[in-house]
């Protein structure tokens, strides 16, 4: 191929969310647009019923070569298409664009584009949480080490770090939903929003202006902004592209966490693997984790796409500047596959992931007995220590105890603490075991972890 082939054409996103963005599939909802126009027309007779008949008999016979061909002549995608168009209806040709402006077809497709899309990203989305919440309920008893700093804290289970990412990913659902049922198209404003072109076709009609508007959006299906220039607020692809960034970001940490969990000195995780899957050119022993770092590339990308929607809403002169129109060519399908390409990965990420519970064990048992320490303390204190002496024979012990694992040896912090009188003549040493053993001091996580994916089993059905 001798030109530029965009990864988003093929390598990225389902062949399901490319097609809601391909130039066929929007030339069509233009035809869709003009066919609705056109019978609201003849409701208010001013087109007969042969000529909106002709419109919707050749709706679906897109010929793109031909379009294309009349663009390069003309300059204009839009008029381009509307004579492609005409040339093929001998009867409601003349019609068809009647008393619109470009941005009444464009805006009202590209807000059909988004709405269609964001069902499919929620489908999506719907199905991650379903994984989540089944990985969820089989590793909520998992006792494993928990970082804060990236640096050994204290014990949570599998399933309660699962449950992190799923509780994010539940709400991000909530607010696509809404942004998807908040949606609004152009309507039908003409040329800077006053209707005025349409008021002058309409005279002496039983079709007021807003009601045509009206009668084309009920055959959308789709609500209108009352108040529109030439486009529809800008602000509106913002809000859009804001709430996949959001979406991203939640992604992005999972993938990145699960990077770190992959990492040799975890080792708890991994993402799947294929039998014939090369890791490396060079090294062939590496088994990199390559569709969680994907997913983070991809993410990445989202993140920065909200600020160009932010220009084109901020700096929109008046009732309308064409600064918007090339950068949302791009900008709004490449988010939506992107965001596609990287649900899909995540399911299988999580329906696949390799969850190494000798690792979580080892771990737990290297780092454990430092979390431990709390626990101890408290007991002591309770039973009538002093805090602060016991807390300096605490980071005492636990500086030893680092020393040794420094030298790769096991961790002594647990026998050092059980041998200490200071703390035997106040704990028993049998209770004084059992604080120690790290591995239960996990508090409500488990229940917690099991509520999240009964919640999420509620939620998406």
């Amino acid at each position: 191929m001798q030109s530029y082939d965009s990864p988003f054409s093929s390598r990225y996103g389902s062949p399901d969310m490319r097609a809601l963005w391909s130039d066929e599939r929007r030339r069509k909802l233009w035809r869709r647009i003009w066919v609705a126009l056109a019978e609201a027309q003849h409701a208010a007779g001013l087109v007969t019923a042969e000529q909106a008949a002709d419109l919707k008999s050749h709706a679906d016979q897109i010929n793109i070569p031909r379009a294309l061909e009349i663009e390069k002549e003309i300059g204009h995608d839009v008029m381009a298409e509307v004579r492609a168009f005409a040339e093929q209806c001998p009867i409601g040709g003349g019609i068809i664009h009647w008393g619109a402006t470009s941005a009444d077809i464009t805006d009202n497709a590209d807000v059909l584009h988004q709405r269609d899309s964001l069902t499919l990203i929620l489908k999506r989305l719907g199905e991650l949480l379903t994984a989540f919440a089944t990985r969820i309920e089989q590793t909520r008893d998992l006792p494993c080490m928990a970082y804060t700093h990236l640096q050994p804290a204290e014990p949570t289970t599998f399933g309660y770090r699962l449950a992190v990412y799923a509780q994010d990913l539940l709400a991000h659902q909530a607010a696509l939903v809404g942004v998807r049922d908040g949606l609004r198209g152009k309507g039908l404003k003409g040329a800077v929003g006053t209707q005025a072109s349409y008021g002058e076709i309409l005279a002496d009609t039983p079709l007021s202006p807003g009601e045509l508007e009206s009668k084309v959006m009920a055959a959308l299906g789709l609500p209108a902004f009352a108040i529109a220039t030439q486009t529809y607020p800008r602000v509106q692809d913002y809000s859009v592209l804001a709430a996949l960034a959001a979406l991203a970001a939640s992604l992005h940490k999972f993938a990145f966490d699960l990077r770190v969990m992959q990492s040799a000195g975890f080792g708890e995780a991994a993402e799947p693997f294929g039998e014939k899957q090369v890791g490396s050119s060079a090294m062939p022993f590496k088994r990199n984790p390559v569709n969680a770092e994907k997913i983070c590339s991809l993410a990445r990308y989202i993140g920065a796409l909200p600020q160009t929607a932010w220009g084109n809403a901020a700096e929109s002169l008046l009732e309308r500047t064409l600064d918007d129109s090339a950068n949302r060519r791009t900008i709004l399908p490449e988010a939506f596959i992107a965001l596609d390409e990287i649900l899909l990965t995540a399911k299988r990420l999580v329906e696949g992931m390799k969850i190494d519970e000798a690792a979580c064990a080892r771990n737990l048992e290297k780092f454990g007995p430092f979390a431990a320490t709390e626990r101890v303390l408290m007991a002591a204190v309770k039973a009538g220590g002093d805090r602060q002496h016991l807390h300096e024979r605490l980071r005492e012990h636990s500086l030893k105890a680092w020393d040794a694992i420094r030298a790769d040896k096991l961790n002594p912090l647990a026998g050092l603490i059980a041998a200490d009188p200071d703390f035997l003549r106040l704990i028993q040493p049998n209770r004084l075991k059992m604080l120690l053993d790290a591995r239960e001091y996990v508090g409500t996580a488990k229940e917690r972890a099991g509520l999240m994916a009964k919640q999420i089993r509620e939620r998406v059905k």
